[in-house]
């Protein structure tokens, strides 16, 4: 399967699409205009199209920062959607390690709970070949 970073061609398998683009912020726009592409059939109302790209953006977000130590060109992440029965999923997975949540973040650190508040449901899944974050949301 080939890859290219950036603007990469949907790829449809059993009605799973998914991009890959570097871990660089550049992106993160990039990211955001997608999902909206793709959530865009689903006329899920303005308010929740927001709320979902937001979530996504977080999650990205988090990616990029946190699952590289220091980012190369190689370090990817990848953005997948695809729906279920009166649900929707969109899952960010990258290929670095967990890194606990510094205990006083400050300012900072609550992408998660962003997430959490965003979506109906979020789950992450550390592994030794990355971290998956997976929200689900009902599409009716």
């Amino acid at each position: 399967m080939q890859h290219e970073v950036g603007n990469v061609a949907a790829h449809a398998a059993r009605g799973k699409e998914h991009r890959i683009w570097a871990a660089d912020p550049v992106h993160l726009p990039h990211i955001r205009a997608q999902t909206r592409r793709w959530l865009a059939p689903l006329a899920l109302g303005q308010d929740t199209e927001q709320d979902l790209v937001l979530a996504v953006n977080e999650a990205a977000s988090n990616a990029i920062e946190h699952a590289y130590l220091a980012p190369g060109p190689a370090d990817r992440l990848t953005v997948s959607f695809w729906t279920g029965p009166h649900q929707l999923y969109v899952e960010v997975a990258d290929h670095g390690r967990w890194r606990r949540p510094n205990a006083d973040p400050g300012h900072r650190g609550r992408g998660i709970l962003l997430m959490q508040q965003l979506a109906e449901s979020v789950s992450i899944q550390k592994s030794p070949d990355g971290t998956r974050v997976r929200l689900r949301h009902p599409t009716a």
